[in-house]
């Protein structure tokens, strides 16, 4: 116990503040039965691994399809008129008539891709990406939806993908964590930090939040500057005292991940003290960097700034970090009830350049080869209006895509009918992206399960195929 104590008081004394709580890392994690990060698995799980990283990119509030990348004819011609699509009423408000998209569509690339001016910069990547034109959620409701499309269960209570990716596979790094999520910089999404929760999982594997446009990224890493009674002896010495009531609290309840969780956040707190201060530091970036992001842009700055901090910490080894465009509410978001012409170039144009920057700097660093780009939202909108200009909710179909690692560049899979209305052809459920992504990272997604009151769940429940169509 006294080796102990001279290791705390030489962590305390050389100014690390936090660093101390890092010695259950030098004493061995294994004393908790806490995971170590295994690089080992990289090669894959059951099979080999075509992806080491996914950042996934999260368009809260339903972006609409037919305006962005599914491209309707029909709706051209029918705009005005009143057509039975055989339902009374949308989900917020009575059936309107069909409503063209109100933005120009061209075809782009050697795919002849149709995207809308609303994404000006993504069309210039369309040949690397691999579209899913025929998605659709079994709910269209903001909460159960993006349950649904983040942890494969349209009620709360389940872990996310990230969650699972962390548990399946561990860490890259000791010193960063393995799944992080960067939400929008105006606030949470839809059912606030319930789509990045580990839930039954062992509580280390949650997303550590971290919100970079805000002056204090991590909440709580250091203590506060008015907190002038903390000292290097009293920190040591309540540390100390934790430590003892922690083993204390570990003896009673074996098996507890809440305390395992509390103890892996105090080490990685202690060693992002001195990894996460450069990892936020885009000053070290060339302006051309940044431009390519678009910080010089009040438009595009906040997205752009989580996009460019996201592939910095998907270079220092965290293995799934998830962006979010669009807070909760049904203004100035992806959520577009009462105004699309005006509405949605807005949130598109926050989007956009980040977007393609990110995925220019990927190929431009070497990292596209390895890193999994996920583009997704928790579902469409209508084809007809809501109010004179706006959209309704629909779970019947909407576009995801997928870029990078393992993807067919180019490729499309599925199809909506004319009006954009219902998935007809390759519809594909957020079981089947979950399953593609983990066949990606080398995971089979029937093997992965936990058991959890008696029943050995899974992240795609008891669904989900693996798309080949859309794989290399």
């Amino acid at each position: 116990m006294n080796r102990l104590l001279d290791r705390r008081r030489f962590l305390a004394n050389t100014g690390c503040g936090l660093g101390t709580m890092a010695l259950a890392h030098l004493l061995g994690r294994e004393a908790y039965g806490l995971d170590t990060p295994r690089p080992d698995l990289n090669g894959g799980l059951h099979h080999p691994a075509k992806v080491k990283r996914i950042v996934q990119l999260f368009m809260n509030g339903g972006a609409s399809q037919m305006d962005t990348f599914d491209y309707k004819p029909e709706l051209e011609k029918r705009h005005g008129q009143s057509v039975d699509f055989g339902i009374k009423v949308a989900v917020t408000s009575p059936i309107g008539t069909v409503m063209k998209s109100p933005f120009e569509f061209k075809q782009h690339g050697q795919s002849g891709r149709w995207v809308s001016s609303v994404f000006p910069n993504i069309a210039e990547y369309v040949d690397d990406l691999a579209f899913l034109m025929a998605m659709a959620s079994k709910t269209n409701v903001h909460g159960p939806a993006s349950y649904m499309q983040n942890t494969g269960f349209v009620s709360p209570g389940f872990p996310c993908m990230g969650a699972w990716v962390s548990y399946a596979l561990g860490n890259l790094t000791d010193d960063l964590p393995a799944f992080v999520v960067l939400p929008d910089h105006r606030g949470l999404p839809y059912n606030n930090a319930g789509n990045f929760s580990a839930a039954f999982l062992p509580a280390a594997h949650q997303g550590v939040v971290i919100r970079p446009n805000d002056p204090v990224p991590i909440a709580n890493l250091k203590p506060p500057s008015v907190a002038a009674h903390i000292t290097s002896d009293s920190e040591s010495a309540g540390l100390a005292l934790l430590q003892r009531m922690n083993r204390q609290h570990l003896a009673d309840h074996p098996g507890d991940s809440r305390l395992e969780a509390r103890i892996a956040s105090y080490e990685l707190a202690a060693r992002m003290q001195l990894r996460a201060p450069e990892t936020f530091d885009l000053g070290s970036e060339s302006e051309a960097v940044q431009k390519l992001y678009g910080l010089d842009d009040e438009a595009t700055a906040p997205f752009g700034k989580n996009c460019l901090v996201a592939r910095r910490m998907l270079q220092r080894g965290v293995r799934f970090v998830q962006v979010w465009s669009g807070m909760s509410g049904a203004s100035k978001n992806w959520d577009n009830h009462s105004d699309i012409p005006n509405e949605l170039p807005f949130i598109a144009k926050s989007v956009d350049k980040p977007i393609a920057g990110l995925l220019h700097d990927l190929k431009q660093l070497g990292m596209f080869e390895d890193t999994l780009v996920i583009w997704t939202t928790e579902f469409g909108r209508m084809p007809f209006t809501q109010g004179a200009t706006g959209r309704d909710h629909n779970g019947g179909t909407f576009v995801s895509w997928l870029a990078g690692a393992g993807v067919k560049a180019g490729s499309t899979y599925g199809k909506s009918d004319e009006f954009s209305y219902q998935a007809v052809n390759g519809k594909a459920y957020c079981y089947d992206l979950h399953a593609t992504v983990l066949h990606l990272l080398g995971i089979d997604h029937t093997r992965l399960t936990y058991r959890h009151d008696g029943i050995d769940r899974r992240l795609t429940d008891v669904h989900g195929h693996v798309i080949p169509e859309i794989l290399a």
